[in-house]
């Protein structure tokens, strides 16, 4: 197992350059100017060359990408045009927000989604199943973004009973864990979960429906089982599956918020990508695309492993 892990560790290696270069060669090879957030309309030659050579941009792209990639290994992600602060300091602040709405969406999408599919497989071809299966293929169909401006008209404008936009009454930076900051939370992660849920209330009726058709069960039947000694017993069969399942959901939803946050304007790294890319602010549009990414990585890796660890069938050398 140590050795199983260490290999995929090595493999991320590459896969993590990969993405650095691409994801650098994209951002600068994508039209405008990057300077054009902190230029004056009447700015002289001379104060766009000096501006150019203070950012780097006046030098070679692989010479670029070389400096920004040896400092980003060093945890430097460089200075943000628009605002002038650190670009990791601004990162970390909206990953953190990422990071906990994305939980808390695959939390609410987890637990109705594998609700959803354990019913569909275990009552498998009755209305149950069908009603189930409705609603997953509606939740993965319906556009979050249109959901969630439907959801702000319902509870925001005509209930009232939820916040439409923010992250509480002081902002992210005074965030606490009671009613006043959380229901600003319960709209975006609804909207956010949506998709998950289907996802998972579809794999998670496959996994089920396999199982229960397997000879283990009939025999577990023909031996006097109880009903929820069986279900425990396909639980346990379907769990490092769906498991994999919600590591590769969150992170989706990490690297995929971006119009989900915009809509409610969560201080995300979706809505963070959104400024960035509108300002044309190259360093915190990289230095977010590189720690999104990163995280991708590091979440997979953990899923493979724990996926090799719950489930007996797989082995690992």
């Amino acid at each position: 197992m140590i050795f199983y892990l260490l290999r995929r560790i090595v493999y991320t290696i590459p896969i993590m350059i990969g993405v650095a270069f691409f994801c650098f060669l994209l951002v600068h090879i994508s039209p405008g100017d990057p300077l054009v957030s902190i230029l004056p309309p009447d700015a002289s030659i001379e104060l766009q060359k000096q501006l150019m050579r203070l950012y780097g941009f006046d030098r070679p792209w692989y010479e670029q990408f070389a400096t920004w990639f040896w400092r980003a290994l060093n945890g430097d992600l460089g200075t943000s045009i628009a605002s002038g602060r650190p670009v990791a300091t601004e990162v970390m602040r909206a990953v953190g927000n990422t990071l906990m709405l994305s939980c808390m969406a695959t939390l609410i999408g987890f637990l109705f989604g594998g609700l959803f599919g354990f019913v569909a497989g275990y009552f498998r071809d009755s209305w149950v199943d069908r009603v189930a299966s409705a609603f997953s293929v509606l939740g993965v169909s319906v556009p979050h973004y249109w959901l969630g401006m439907v959801l702000v008209i319902i509870f925001s404008s005509w209930l009232m009973w939820l916040p439409a936009t923010g992250a509480g009454p002081g902002g992210s930076g005074e965030w606490a864990w009671d009613w006043a900051h959380i229901q600003f939370m319960v709209l975006p992660a609804i909207t956010m979960s949506v998709i998950p849920m289907g996802i998972i209330a579809r794999t998670v009726r496959a996994l089920v429906a396999d199982i229960l058709a397997q000879e283990f069960v009939v025999g577990l039947r023909a031996k006097g089982l109880t009903d929820l000694g069986i279900f425990l017993h396909v639980v346990k069969n379907a769990a490092p599956t769906a498991l994999a399942v919600m590591g590769l959901q969150l992170g989706y939803l990490l690297g995929g918020s971006i119009l989900i946050e915009t809509v409610f304007s969560w201080p995300g790294t979706g809505f963070l990508l959104n400024s960035a890319i509108f300002q044309r602010d190259l360093p915190l549009l990289q230095g977010t695309i590189l720690v999104l990414a990163t995280f991708f990585v590091v979440l997979n890796l953990l899923v493979d492993v724990l996926q090799t660890t719950l489930d007996p069938r797989i082995q690992r050398s």
